[in-house]
């Protein structure tokens, strides 16, 4: 006998993927329950067996997304190396992921320029917090690199709240210009994020 649609165990992964891409796509504000379940190719039955309303889906999305990138970059931040190696290492792994999720950072930053806003349950404020709580802990890991790049010497002498919240921004900033090209490879992929935070830790002066 095969499972009912609502305990098929990709089901949750699909409907996220397809709510991100909806996002992006139309917006937050926008998009439809109906949107995503054509976008599965199943019924809104389905989304609101795994997720109680537009809102606490998004939410879903926005903490895949902060998951998936500290999946990346966390370990990276006490690896080998250099401040500025470390440094370098994380926002080429955080670009790659954004390009490779580029949805999935396209709602998270919705929900950070305040596009999501809607009249909130206490629930979903608090897991809404919960998450900026996440994107906070993720930019002071940045900052703790670039302070201990400063302290080696292999960083000059900024300010690192400053310093990373420029950086953080100007690879975030990518989602707006770049889009998947049909057949991209990972290695195309790798390289532009490494000639795109290059020109943000490196500079343009010789």
């Amino acid at each position: 006998m095969s499972a009912s649609p609502e305990i098929e165990p990709d089901a949750r992964a699909r409907i996220l993927d397809a709510a991100a891409e909806a996002f992006m796509r139309a917006g937050y504000a926008s998009a439809t329950i109906d949107d995503i379940a054509r976008e599965v190719g199943a019924t809104k039955g389905l989304i609101y067996y795994h997720f109680r309303s537009k809102f606490d889906l998004a939410l879903a999305v926005y903490e895949e997304a902060m998951h998936r990138v500290r999946r990346r970059v966390e370990p990276l931040a006490d690896g080998p190396g250099t401040g500025r190696d470390r440094l370098v290492a994380m926002a080429v792994a955080h670009e790659v992921n954004l390009m490779a999720d580029l949805a999935y950072h396209n709602v998270v930053h919705q929900a950070v320029r305040g596009e999501m806003h809607t009249a909130l349950k206490t629930r979903q404020r608090d897991a809404l917090l919960a998450l900026n709580q996440l994107r906070s802990d993720y930019e002071r890991m940045f900052r703790r690199v670039v302070g201990e790049g400063v302290a080696d010497g292999s960083l000059r002498a900024v300010e690192p709240a400053l310093a990373t919240r420029t950086l953080l921004s100007n690879l975030n900033a990518v989602d707006t210009w770049y889009r998947r090209i049909e057949g991209q490879s990972t290695e195309e992929i790798n390289d532009l994020a490494h000639r795109i935070v290059d020109l943000l830790i490196g500079g343009l002066a010789t």
